[in-house]
């Protein structure tokens, strides 16, 4: 139990990283007066799943999933 205690917590350990590093990477929401008129729907935002930033959400969902699975499994075993 000790090993699979090990490469989870490293598991862990790397999820937060990539979480982190995902999260730090997207661009602000905000985008000033023009959101209130509807102008910040823009062609690209249409399109967003093909863009960086759809890849950065997507990868930031899927690694928050994987952090938490393995909290989980480390809260169990431990």
């Amino acid at each position: 139990m000790a090993i699979l205690n090990g490469i989870v917590t490293v598991l862990l350990v790397i999820t937060a990283l990539i979480l982190i590093a995902t999260v730090l990477l997207q661009p602000g929401e905000s985008s000033g007066l023009g959101a209130i008129a509807g102008g910040a729907e823009t062609f690209f935002g249409k399109n967003k799943a093909k863009s960086m930033e759809g890849k950065l959400a997507l990868a930031t969902k899927i690694s928050a999933g994987v952090f938490i699975i393995c909290a989980l499994i480390v809260a169990m075993i431990g």
